[in-house]
């Protein structure tokens, strides 16, 4: 049975796959298996065995780490499009990190294995994949980089104006935008207090740059936001 053309779509909008031609992602999409998971949902658990890497179709989720006295730290949001877990096709260690759903998240899985022999068969997938985990290193460099010279202020508003960005990608519009994000992600993904990236939020909003809800930002200014990062 051929694959789903909507698996196809999926993955060519995908920086691993992107510049596979369609036959080759027909192929990818022939070893990928549909995965759903409801809200709030621990896909795999730090620690676990790693086998599986995903590619977000519908949904969010985020990366956490966990210390031994039970607090988290955000090291990243997925939405459609993202890859995660992507680490198990070059080996069997121990996943690095949790990573749980934000709301109904709908994935393609694929197994190490089955990627391992992909990456044999077309070798431009490993390039491509060695730079989006080259970009995913950048990231955390520029995440280190911000929290020893940034403000608290221009370090909340850089993680914002990231998920604005990605949101803005997914959601295809330049007005209002919805970021669906907590008060404590934000701020573990700007190595700030809650307290403090909390009082920052009130500011933006006071000022009508966002508006605060549950589990969610909605942004009405960008450019406004954009000036307090330096």
């Amino acid at each position: 049975m051929p694959p789903a053309r909507a698996t196809i779509e999926l993955l060519s909008r995908v920086p691993v796959f992107a510049t596979l031609a369609e036959p080759d992602l027909e192929a990818v999409a022939e070893v990928t298996v549909t995965r759903r998971f409801a809200p709030q949902h621990v896909i795999f658990r730090e620690g676990d065995t790693s086998d599986t890497c995903y590619v977000v179709a519908e949904g969010h989720a985020r990366a956490v780490r966990e210390h031994v006295d039970g607090r988290q730290i955000a090291l990243a949001h997925f939405g459609p499009g993202d890859i995660f877990g992507e680490l198990a096709i070059f080996d069997d260690e121990a996943r690095s990190a949790t990573v749980e759903t934000l709301d109904a998240v709908q994935v393609v899985a694929i197994l190490g294995t089955d990627f391992r022999r992909l990456l044999k068969e077309h070798p431009d997938i490993a390039v491509k994949l060695v730079v989006s985990l080259g970009r995913r290193l950048r990231e955390a460099n520029e995440r280190l980089a911000r929290q020893s010279f940034q403000t608290v202020q221009s370090r909340v508003a850089g993680v914002l104006g990231q998920l604005v960005d990605a949101a803005q990608e997914e959601q295809a519009t330049e007005g209002d935008v919805l970021v669906k994000v907590t008060q404590a992600d934000i701020a573990q993904l700007a190595g700030s207090s809650r307290e403090s990236a909390s009082r920052f939020l009130a500011v933006l909003e006071r000022a009508g740059v966002v508006t605060q809800g549950r589990g969610r930002i909605t942004v009405h200014d960008r450019p406004a936001l954009q000036r307090y990062i330096y």
